[in-house]
């Protein structure tokens, strides 16, 4: 069911967790967060996350040349459940002063 929000705008309702299966969107477990700050490492990324659950892995993609941030990352659960809860508090809130972005993270087809 579609929501109006006003001058011929809509917005779908957000898929739950298991909706179009794991094939669409890769694993149930992984998310993606971007938006990050250049400042924000590994650590602060876990401590931002570890409140809905069992972390397996927290990643934050940096410049092979550099070694800064890219201004993305990845953190994956244990639990399809904590992936979900964490999807749905975290995506659109302020981390280290910017707000983050989170989806789950899809499969990547080939590439280098």
């Amino acid at each position: 069911m579609m929501q109006r929000l006003g001058a011929g705008i809509a917005r779908l309702p957000r898929a739950s967790p298991l909706a179009g299966g794991i094939s669409s969107r890769g694993s149930c477990t992984k998310l993606f967060v971007g938006g990050l700050s250049y400042d924000t490492n590994e650590p602060v990324l876990k401590d931002a996350f570890r409140q809905f659950g069992d972390i397996i892995e927290v990643k934050v993609i940096c410049d092979h040349m550099s070694g800064k941030s890219k201004g993305y990352g990845f953190v994956q659960f244990e639990s399809e459940a904590a992936a979900s809860t964490a999807l749905n508090e975290l995506d659109g809130k302020s981390l280290d002063g910017r707000d983050i972005r989170v989806h789950y993270a899809q499969k990547r087809n080939g590439g280098l």
